[in-house]
């Protein structure tokens, strides 16, 4: 049965055809997840406990980085932390591996995800729109992996390090629980993922004028502040981990504010263009 024009569909048309879109998705989803699943003891080996070796890249350059400028006793460059991985529900590796499986099945499918999104909302852009806006799957993929990148090889190390080091009793030992740890790194990854779509979000909000390059301008200050308190949420409450996870927000922040104004800019060159023509 052939696609309804999308000035012809109904409201429930609608719901249908997303239906649908949510259907390959969580498809390509379960797909992504199973293979990831297969691989198992590869990626809990080789990427989940990774970050709690002290041979992660990041704790090598932030050892080198603080015995450059003097620091030689920093939790860093110690041989290894003070803390085991366990598991005391009897079924507890078994829903780490599942739900492991699943987010990395997100992660994987991401592409796919974007490129579904993108088919539902396409209909009803204007065949110019529609051609511009193709790169969209590229650079929102692309953004996301960044974001990801920047969560499991940042953030993740250094909230291992100060939560994984921080000590009120020499009585008490850490001996953390397996759905504790991938909380940890779940929550990091897919979160910085989600915060470098920034200046995605910030295209399509221009493009239905809810933001303007002025509107960002203007509230820059109170964006600093939100961008603060967002790193103080994701990040150990210490200053140097807050500023570099705050640094690359602030960048994508100024990137957004420059994308808003080109949608601007193009928005009103269409406009005189129209104006001319009639």
């Amino acid at each position: 049965m052939a696609k309804k024009n999308v000035n012809e569909m109904s409201f429930l048309d609608h719901l249908e055809d997303l239906r649908w879109h949510l259907i390959r998705i969580f498809i390509a989803i379960v797909i992504s997840g199973t293979i990831a699943f297969l691989f198992g003891t590869f990626i809990f080996k080789n990427i989940i406990m990774w970050p709690r070796d002290m041979s992660f890249p990041t704790y090598q350059w932030l050892c080198s980085m603080s015995q450059l400028i003097g620091f030689e006793d920093t939790t860093f460059c110690k041989a290894e932390f003070p803390f085991i991985i366990q598991n005391r529900t009897m079924a507890g590796q078994f829903s780490a591996h599942i739900w492991t499986s699943v987010y990395a099945g997100f992660i994987i499918a991401f592409p796919y995800v974007i490129y579904q999104l993108w088919r539902f909302i396409s209909p009803g852009m204007k065949t110019k729109e529609r051609k511009h806006s193709r790169g969209f799957i590229i650079i929102s993929s692309l953004l996301f992996f960044i974001g990801v990148l920047f969560g499991y090889f940042i953030i993740i190390p250094l909230s291992i390090n100060f939560l994984a080091n921080y000590n009120i009793s020499a009585e008490i030992s850490n001996e953390i629980d397996i759905s504790s740890y991938i909380s940890l790194i779940r929550s990091s990854v897919i979160a910085s993922g989600f915060v470098f779509e920034l200046p995605i979000i910030i295209y399509f909000l221009t493009k239905v004028g809810l933001v303007t390059p002025q509107f960002l301008k203007k509230y820059r200050k109170f964006a600093l502040v939100i961008v603060l308190i967002l790193s103080a949420i994701i990040t150990p409450p210490d200053i140097a981990s807050q500023i570099i996870v705050a640094i690359p927000i602030l960048i994508l922040y100024q990137v957004s504010i420059f994308i808003s104004r080109v949608v601007v800019k193009n928005q009103n060159k269409k406009k005189s263009k129209d104006v001319r023509v009639s």
